[in-house]
């Protein structure tokens, strides 16, 4: 469960982002550009600390990038080169917004949607007090079953950051596509996704067990 609140951010996601991106090798907008979420989807972190979204956003082009992010009350040590920015959360007071591919609650988590098909999170929004359920943005699901095994993913080792970015770990290998379109699903493991005008599943992420 992903619970949401209804709160004030300063800066916003999407400014954050609109200063992040063009440092990124696989973003091919301008500088400047303003962003627009597209869609988005949630992992549950089991330590309930960590919020963990990806969004889904566009530039005016044609193109939509799949950036997966991690908020946090505290700085994560040793993450200064994947931290996106800091913002005034109105409920939650300072958080800290990072590239989830170099946070080590992400990784575990995407493994285990890939090879199961399970840990999409459902959204509940706190409104007055009452929890009311948000219809999720778009769907996902991996190629394996609720009974498939997860590779034992351990520490993150690397993080090559092109498209795919790859988090390498002790147990398996994962590969976040960037810039989405219509790809090839590779054989074994893999996440796909669609969303309001993207009816045709593409390919999110995908993982090799090392």
């Amino acid at each position: 469960m992903a619970l949401i609140h209804k709160a004030t951010l300063r800066p916003t996601k999407l400014e954050l982002l609109a200063e992040w991106l063009p440092s990124r090798r696989w973003y091919e907008g301008k500088a400047g550009a303003e962003l627009t979420r597209v869609a988005g989807y949630r992992f549950d972190d089991p330590e309930g600390e960590v919020g963990i979204e990806t969004l889904l956003v566009g530039d005016g082009s044609e193109l939509v990038y799949q950036v997966p992010l991690t908020y946090r009350g505290a700085p994560l040590d040793g993450a200064e080169s994947f931290l996106v920015g800091t913002m005034e959360h109105s409920v939650l007071g300072n958080r800290w917004m990072y590239d989830a591919t170099g946070d080590p609650v992400y990784a575990p988590l995407l493994a285990r949607i890939v090879f199961t098909g399970v840990g999409h999170a459902e959204e509940l929004q706190d409104v007055d007090g009452q929890l009311i359920r948000r219809e999720p943005s778009m769907a996902v699901a991996g190629s394996g079953t609720p009974s498939s095994d997860v590779p034992a993913v351990g520490s993150i080792r690397r993080v090559v950051d092109e498209d795919p970015t790859l988090i390498m770990t002790d147990g398996v290998e994962l590969a976040v596509v960037r810039r989405l379109a219509p790809l090839a699903v590779p054989e074994g493991a893999a996440l796909t996704g669609t969303w309001p005008g993207q009816p045709d599943p593409l390919l999110l992420a995908y993982a090799v067990p090392r």
